[in-house]
């Protein structure tokens, strides 16, 4: 019997000690651990205290596919054997997102059936940093990476947590907080192009700002105004300075320029700020009213502006693109989706008609008149052929081009593209009083002809010259892609319209000298070069159209 129950003992002695030394799991196979992230060590406990063991992330907001490096650090003089990572939400307490695994002492683990889910240790040799790659997930909300750490068997700490991250999408959009985005409905934590700004009440007072976009880095930035025009607004931007890191800003726009920032004080508490993969990412809390003029203070009601573009010295500068802009008056703290008008479409005609007056109608116009006098002096309704057409296409022009300086006011594109309104307008004050201009010219064999004859002439290729540097600037603004091609297809233009004009010059000097005779009968030779060059015109015209029709320069 003795026997027996010392028999008995050392079977449950060996059990015992068997079930001890697969427990404690040294090669950090831990599936077992994922739900409550305990270590399977039979009755021992975790430690209450101060854990001599941190965790910290690289971000500390996120949108969805970001990559944000999770390190694990232990104090001076400690180290940990095991360890066990995961990110959880902050609601719901979920597994979320995935891990790249980056250091030798570190391998994956499958929670929840999904591969990666999980970082633990590889081996139980002592580690004092081990870093690892958290892959963001889209629509989890809030996170928090937590990590139990292992300093032996019987001494282990659980819910060691770093900082929350904060998720930047729409989720509680028309909810909890008033939202605006670019394109309309597009969510940041899916979309890298996606630019978004929400504002809701903050607790003890003032907004919570979230705001993400600027591909390529710059600033983001929202404006609120009185009015749908640029100018007199109060504007909150995120701003990427040299150092990398990213700073908000306050500022005033005085009439069509951005004035120096305002300061903030202690009135602005940041909350969360990355830049990652060229987007900007921030969020933070402002005290301030909204607006910081001659306004109601309690004013809740405005027109919003959403725009992004390059910093200048660090600070908020132009907008590279033609911002957003609210349909109506929004009440920011009425929890909405706002809605954006869309000026692109009016900037795309804008341009389309800039292009056919300068790039077509105006070329054939002016050809014409200088070099198909002889070639088409069939009367037509009175006057020659080559006169009615060079009417016919300079009026065209002016048409097209007071329509196209219409539609960009309509638009509300004001003076935000530098240069290129002033060249704008100066190119349709000209082009308006070119006709006017025309119609008081001298007879023929008037005296004083040449001068009207030069005069008309000089403004014209004025016009010419200003237009062709407007639309190499407009082309700028438009063309998002990344080769710029639409400004080499108009380099393009140039050489082909330099080409023909040599061509008619030398054709002209030798027609002039008696060196070649003209056939009586056929198509003329001017005639030919002209339907070479207008074919050869339409091309690069269409290629342009094409361009702008595609560009998306308004809604990313």
């Amino acid at each position: 019997m003795y026997q027996v129950e010392m028999f008995s003992g050392f079977v449950v002695f060996v059990c015992c000690a068997l079930h001890e030394v697969a427990l404690a799991y040294p090669n950090g196979q831990i599936s077992p651990s994922c739900s409550n992230m305990l270590p399977v060590h039979g009755a021992v406990s975790p430690n209450n205290g101060a854990a001599p063991f941190s965790v910290s992330a690289s971000n500390t907001s996120y949108t969805a596919g970001d990559r944000i490096t999770v390190t694990l650090q232990a104090n001076s003089g400690f180290t940990f054997k095991g360890f066990l990572l995961q990110a959880r939400t902050t609601t719901g307490d979920a597994i979320v997102g995935t891990f790249s695994v980056t250091d030798a002492n570190t391998q994956g683990l499958p929670c929840n059936s999904v591969t990666n889910s999980a970082v633990c240790h590889k081996s139980s040799s002592k580690k004092s940093k081990v870093t690892a790659v958290w892959v963001a997930a889209s629509g989890k909300g809030d996170v928090r990476f937590r990590v139990t750490f292992l300093q032996d068997y019987s001494t282990f700490w659980t819910r060691v947590e770093s900082q929350t991250i904060q998720a930047i999408s729409t989720d509680l959009c028309g909810k909890q907080k008033t939202c605006f985005s670019n394109p309309a409905g597009c969510d940041p934590s899916t979309s890298a192009t996606c630019i978004l700004m929400s504002i809701a009440p903050a607790s003890g007072g003032g907004f919570a700002f979230e705001m993400s976009g600027s591909p390529g880095g710059g600033y983001v930035a929202v404006g609120f105004s009185d009015d749908t025009l640029m100018g007199n607004d109060d504007i909150y931007g995120c701003v990427l300075t040299s150092s990398g890191n990213i700073d908000v800003q306050r500022v005033f726009s005085s009439g069509r320029s951005i004035s120096a920032s305002l300061p903030l004080g202690n009135t602005v508490e940041y909350k969360s700020t990355s830049y990652t993969n060229g987007v900007i990412k921030c969020s933070f809390i402002s005290r301030n009213n909204i607006s910081t003029q001659a306004r109601a203070a309690t004013q809740q009601e405005f027109y919003l502006f959403l725009g992004y573009g390059p910093s200048e010295s660090g600070n908020i500068g132009i907008h590279s693109k033609i911002p957003a802009i609210s349909t109506g008056k929004v009440n920011i703290l009425a929890f909405t989706v706002v809605g954006a008008t869309n000026p692109s479409r009016l900037i795309h005609a804008h341009g389309a008609l800039m292009l056919i007056a300068w790039m077509t109608t105006g070329s054939l116009g002016m050809i014409c008149a200088r070099y198909l006098k002889s070639a088409a002096k069939k009367p037509v309704l009175g006057k020659n052929l080559w006169f009615q057409a060079h009417m016919f296409l300079m009026v065209l022009s002016v048409i097209a081009t007071i329509i196209a300086f219409i539609l960009a006011f309509v638009s509300q594109m004001g003076w935000s593209g530098g240069a290129h309104p002033v060249l704008g307008c100066i190119v349709m004050v000209l082009s308006f009083f070119q006709p006017i201009l025309a119609l008081f010219r001298p007879a023929p064999n008037a005296k004083r002809r040449f001068i009207f004859n030069w005069g008309h002439s000089l403004n014209a290729l004025v016009i010419k010259v200003l237009a062709v540097a407007a639309i190499f600037l407009g082309l700028q603004i438009m063309d998002t892609s990344s080769t710029k091609w639409m400004d080499k297809v108009m380099g393009g233009f140039l050489g082909w319209e330099a080409l023909i004009y040599i061509v008619f010059e030398i054709h002209a000097r030798v027609k002039t000298k008696d060196f070649s005779e003209e056939p009586t009968k056929g198509v003329k030779t001017e005639m030919f070069f002209f339907l070479i060059y207008t074919f050869g015109n339409l091309a690069f015209l269409i290629a342009l159209l094409v361009g702008i029709g595609a560009s998306d320069f308004n809604s990313n």
